[in-house]
């Protein structure tokens, strides 16, 4: 016989049996026929494992770009200097090169003033404030100094006549902010400009005024030393003499700076 028999033969019995499985918690038929746990097979199905995805990957580190060449603006210069053919080439140079911080802050480029065929070529340190204004060398207080020194020999800037005739420009070709002197890399840089200036006008004498200028042809310094005492650059007679701005500042040394003139007149003369 057994529980299932007695279960289906009385209707007693099947209600005392599903009352006992609503106190053992079974509250809901999952299926038609009862499931026997114990014929379960031994391993359990394996879930599906989804697919793997795949890394991505690892970005590769940004390649460093390769550090741009450094510019020398000496031998920037150098090339510019050497391929200017006249004043105007030159002049053009200098004003496209953007190399020397000192043109950013500068008005204008100053170049030159005076005759190019006179047989002596005054070289200078910088503009001041007056020459940047105006953009001709030697305009201000020191300038007209200088034109008074070189008149009472018989030389002047505007004279038509080369034997009589100045021709002036400075080392540096821009303003140094507070009239400072030119830094050495400065001067340096300008160097090439200048030896090619000189070149082209070719110059009897060469009468440097000032520290900056000694320093550009000779690589030397101390003007107060080497005032009045002839020397030679680029294959030429230099006479260095005290800037006139110095004069202004110590007129007792104008009778030195009056000796020097009268030697320039003697050499001009010999």
């Amino acid at each position: 016989m057994g529980i299932a028999t007695d279960i289906a033969e009385d209707w007693h019995a099947a209600l005392a049996a599903l009352a006992w499985q609503l106190d053992a918690g079974v509250d809901e038929v999952l299926g038609d026929a009862p499931l026997n746990r114990y014929d379960l097979p031994a391993e359990a199905p394996r879930l599906p494992v989804a697919a793997a995805q795949p890394v991505p990957a690892r970005p590769s580190p940004p390649v460093a770009a390769a550090p741009a060449p450094e510019v020398d603006p000496v031998r920037l210069a150098q090339t510019a200097a050497t391929a200017a053919q006249s004043l105007d080439d030159l002049r053009e140079a200098l004003l496209a090169f953007n190399h020397c911080e000192l043109k950013k802050g500068a008005r204008n480029t100053v170049f030159a003033d005076g005759n190019p065929g006179a047989r002596v070529l005054i070289l200078g340190e910088a503009p001041g404030r007056d020459e940047d204004i105006e953009g001709r060398p030697f305009v201000g207080r020191a300038g007209q100094l200088l034109d008074r020194m070189f008149a009472a020999i018989g030389l002047s800037r505007r004279s038509p006549d080369a034997g009589a005739a100045l021709y002036i420009t400075n080392v540096m070709p821009w303003r140094p902010p507070g009239n400072r002197d030119p830094e050495p890399g400065e001067i340096a840089m300008m160097r090439p400009f200048v030896e090619r200036h000189i070149e082209l006008v070719d110059p009897q004498v060469i009468v440097v005024m000032g520290n900056t200028p000694l320093i550009a042809l000779t690589g030397n310094r101390g003007i107060l030393r080497a005032r009045g005492t002839w020397t030679q650059a680029l294959n030429r007679p230099m006479l260095p003499m005290t800037h006139p701005a110095y004069l202004l500042r110590n007129p007792s040394a104008k009778r030195e700076a009056w000796a020097d003139l009268l030697s320039l007149k003697a050499r001009l003369r010999g």
